[in-house]
């Protein structure tokens, strides 16, 4: 399955090259312009690649299956946010070398006399612009989530659309018609992405809604969320796979949220659940949905599960993110696997520990070590305290620590620390996975 995944992750990274790439070299086959200094050379070539990046970007975030799988949907995020940051610098660095290189553009009559082309190029920019301030500091600027994402999805769309009028219009590279057509195609193509998430992939999930059957209390200020199919038979998940939820809307909205599934892959009832803490915004107005709500399902995402050969699994959670891990240990006493699990499970305090109670009874069904460290222990508290860290590791494994296979979900901070000191364990990055929840 490894290698599959290598295979198939080689072969979507080489079409995601082909996409960028393509379009500039086929600026050199035909007929070509005057040519002209170097710097005002490369500055098209910034601009062109930029622009074919930030088209790319609807396909990162088109979530499709196929594409995501080998490397998880959260490193096609992040993977999303780190090359838009290069893209926009490419598009951005086009016109300050051609300011340069050509201090007289900015002059006042020249600006005024910019053909009308040149304008959507400004447009485009300041869009970009925008759309990065936006994202990058969104929690400073107090933006809703929701809001941000209308706000982020237009800002795109205009600054793609704007930059493509900007190149066509300008046409000193594009002189052959087939050129100009190569570009528009890929606009077209650009344009059927977003087409897809945000009308045809809500119009297959309109005919499959689920309802919520009950919202439990759990531990922790958090609420585990029960729903069933509606007239349908929904779809199977594996144990750490994740959906994006949509609630009190219908799935055309602009903004789903992505939570973890916390009950049992093996389970034969089709139900689907998701244990959501209330950490503000969305997640504050979970505990008043009513039974019988309906509600919308996009997924299973994510390639943070369970299923290849090891003598152990090893689960290491901080707050909120055992909920993966739930779903895994539910998944193996329903499949009455007898392999040892060790979940170590970093949390504020004891009474803020989600699943406490049936984590004990579970131990009756599985091969289960549960360890809690606690950062805020009670007077009297005998059991392990602070964070979780290479030393508390192996104090509950057995070496060779690289023949366990390890799972990782809970703050950025815990899950560099645990993975660093798994480097000083000598365990393989092969063998440990990390889930990231933050897809801003």
């Amino acid at each position: 399955m490894h290698l599959l995944y290598s295979l198939r992750g080689a072969v979507w990274l080489l079409v995601y090259l082909l996409f960028i790439l393509a379009p500039l070299f086929a600026l050199l086959a035909g007929s070509h312009p005057p040519s002209r200094d170097f710097w005002t050379e490369l500055s098209v070539a910034f601009g062109y690649s930029g622009l074919a990046m930030m088209g790319l970007q609807f396909g990162l975030t088109a979530r499709f299956r196929y594409v995501t799988a080998p490397w998880g949907e959260d490193v096609i995020y992040h993977f999303h946010r780190q090359i838009s940051l290069i893209a926009v610098g490419l598009v951005v660095a086009h016109p300050i070398i051609l300011v340069a290189v050509q201090p007289q553009l900015l002059a006042p009559s020249n600006m005024l006399e910019a053909p009308l082309t040149a304008h959507f190029a400004l447009v485009s920019i300041a869009a970009v612009i925008v759309l990065v301030v936006t994202a990058l500091w969104r929690v400073t600027l107090k933006i809703k989530y929701e809001t941000w994402h209308l706000i982020h999805v237009v800002l795109a769309v205009v600054a793609i659309t704007a930059g493509v009028v900007h190149m066509v219009g300008s046409s000193f590279y594009l002189v052959d018609p087939w050129k100009r057509s190569l570009w528009i195609g890929l606009t077209a193509f650009w344009i059927g992405l977003l087409f897809y998430v945000r009308i045809v992939k809500p119009l297959f999930m309109l005919r499959q809604p689920y309802r919520v059957a009950e919202v439990r209390k759990e531990r922790g200020d958090t609420f585990t969320l029960v729903m069933q199919p509606d007239k349908h038979r929904g779809f199977r998940f594996s144990p750490g796979q994740f959906g994006w939820l949509t609630l009190w809307e219908s799935p055309f909205a602009i903004t789903a949220h992505p939570f973890s599934f916390s009950s049992s892959a093996a389970a034969t009832d089709r139900r689907v659940e998701m244990t959501i803490r209330n950490l503000g915004d969305f997640t504050s107005n979970v505990h008043k949905v009513p039974a019988g709500q309906r509600v919308y399902l996009d997924g299973p995402y994510g390639a943070f599960t369970i299923g290849n050969p090891t003598d152990m699994h090893v689960l290491i959670a901080g707050g909120i993110g055992v909920t993966p891990m739930m779903s895994m240990i539910r998944t193996l006493a329903d499949q009455e696997d007898k392999r040892p699990i060790v979940l170590l499970y970093g949390v504020q305090d004891w009474e803020s520990i989600t699943f406490r109670e049936e984590l004990e009874e579970l131990k009756a069904r599985l091969n289960l070590t549960v360890v809690y460290v606690l950062s805020k222990p009670p007077t009297g508290w005998t059991g392990e305290t602070g964070f979780i860290n290479a030393e508390i590791l192996k104090r509950y494994l057995m070496p060779p620590y690289a023949d366990h296979e390890y799972f990782i979900c809970g703050p950025n901070v815990m899950m560099d620390a645990i993975e660093k000191a798994l480097g000083e364990m000598n365990v393989p990055m092969s063998k440990y996975h990390s889930e990231r929840y933050s897809f801003v």
